[in-house]
């Protein structure tokens, strides 16, 4: 339709003369929203008192009932990456991002009808499946887009856009909050309400990095730069690999082990974080006065995201110096070091090397999302690296299961059946976490460069020994 061509790519090409510094902004517009989801867990007490208002009625919903839209929607977010992701490179990120933009305002629109309702099957709907997709759609534009811009510091623009995700929750959590505040009533928590507005401002917010955000036009390359060849720090891609072609090579699969193994050990921690502090630190193990209260360990969290956002550009950005492999090198490796520490740790009492530890590990887990983009784009070229990237998120959503369901269930069975106190019932996952990093590890030094054999386009002058004359198709000048 001539009314949306506006969404096509060609309309979205750069001219020239444009700067490429633009187009960060338009990506933080879609993560910083779409970040949301992190703070969800604000609506959920609300949402058991959605009939009885001041407490929980007869009808309300459970929390295990409500604790479904999260999983969903995470579900959902791996699930669209790997689906749309061919489709988001063939229309450009404009119309990705609109379509995000739909989505998950749409998303917040039918849960406000599941709330007024009271149909959790349309909460289910709106926020897990439709706003799901929007997570998904708005999670791999921006970042396939700032790899094309930046081609000389791809770690810094991914951990640009990534560290964005990792920040909405930070502005969604207070603005959650004074929302509900603001519309609640004698018959109404404001969840509704709430809903709507945010559905209504986010979708205004989204818009500015759909209309703002521009592609490099054919041939082009920041002045003044060349490419890096390859090297024992470096991968560099000899071309470019078909999204369908590269889940066929080994270097996919160990990258899907190696952020699934990254996210897993981190995930599983940022889920019980609260928790863990209060048992570890409890006035039964530490005395009354050292314990941690439910205050101290609310902040704890909220230092953990911080660390997480930081960390996203931090080890993204020390990235482009020391090679995407040895970064995950060191994930792996300081990461294993720090969960065996963290029972010695724990029965010292020693608060502060607990919460700075755990801050490390918090940084690494969102620099291993923010460096794998970069990581992919060495090994497969930057043609389809959208759509590479969003089938490999689906380890994110095999991490969020095998997280949590690690330090949830052997917690709960030392505990329950061991009889195990409490502050100690942490310490076999811990060992079993840093034993991941290690699996991690293995995989990691396993990735080497990628066959030309796969390279649906070798650049001009790099083909090797094994590409093949059908292969060797020139790519345009500064593509990369």
């Amino acid at each position: 339709m001539a009314l949306f061509s506006f969404l096509d790519r060609e309309h979205s090409v750069a001219k020239p003369g444009y700067n490429r510094w633009l187009a960060p902004p338009a990506a933080l517009a879609i993560h910083l929203c779409i970040g949301q989801i992190y703070a969800y867990s604000v609506f959920n007490k609300p949402m058991t008192r959605i009939i009885g208002i001041t407490e929980s009625g007869p009808q309300d919903w459970e929390l295990t009932t409500l604790g479904w839209i999260f999983s969903i929607a995470l579900f959902t977010l791996g699930a669209s990456a790997a689906i749309f992701g061919k489709w988001l490179e063939r229309v450009g990120p404009r119309m990705a991002m609109f379509a995000s933009a739909l989505c998950f305002s749409g998303g917040f629109f039918i849960a406000a009808l599941g709330i007024h309702f009271h149909q959790i099957w349309l909460v289910y709907l709106g926020h897990g499946v439709v706003g799901g997709i929007g997570l998904g759609l708005g999670y791999i534009s921006p970042v396939s887009t700032l790899i094309k811009w930046f081609p000389d510091r791809p770690g810094m623009a991914t951990g640009m856009a990534i560290m964005g995700f990792g920040g909405g929750a930070m502005i969604a959590s207070p603005m959650s909050v004074a929302l509900m505040d603001t519309f609640k009533s004698a018959t109404s928590t404001g969840v509704a309400q709430t809903f709507l507005v945010m559905g209504a401002l986010y979708f205004l917010f989204m818009m500015f990095g759909v209309f703002t955000v521009r592609v490099p036009r054919k041939g082009w390359k920041p002045e003044g730069w060349v490419p890096k060849a390859a090297s024992k720090r470096h991968f560099v891609a000899k071309g470019h690999v078909d999204a369908d072609v590269a889940i066929r090579t080994p270097q996919f699969y160990l990258l899907f082990a190696v952020l699934m193994l990254n996210v897993t050990a981190g995930i599983g921690v940022l889920g019980q974080a609260s928790v863990m502090i209060q048992e570890m630190f409890s006035a039964a193990s530490v005395g009354e006065k050292a314990a941690v209260s439910a205050a101290a360990a609310g902040g704890f969290v909220g230092l953990l995201s911080l660390f997480n956002m930081a960390g996203r550009f931090f080890w993204s950005s020390l990235s482009d110096r020391i090679g995407r492999k040895n970064t995950y090198n060191v994930f792996f490796l300081l990461g294993a070091v720090l969960y065996f520490a963290i029972p010695t740790i724990g029965n010292m009492g020693s608060i502060v090397m607990f919460v700075f530890c755990f801050g490390i590990i918090m940084s690494m887990y969102g620099g291993g999302f923010a460096t794998i983009p970069a990581y992919l784009r060495d090994m497969f070229g930057t043609m389809q690296v959208g759509a590479i990237h969003g089938r490999l998120l689906l380890a994110w959503s095999a991490a969020a299961i095998l997280g949590p369901v690690l330090v949830n269930y052997i917690r709960a069975y030392q505990i329950e059946t061991l009889q195990l106190p409490a502050a100690q019932a942490y310490s076999i996952t811990m060992y079993i976490m840093a034993g991941l990093l290690i699996v991690g590890f293995i995989c990691n030094m396993m990735v080497k460069a990628v066959d030309d054999k796969y390279m649906m386009i070798i650049e001009e002058g790099q083909a090797g020994s094994g590409a093949t004359e059908e292969n060797k198709t020139e790519a345009p000048s500064g593509v990369n």
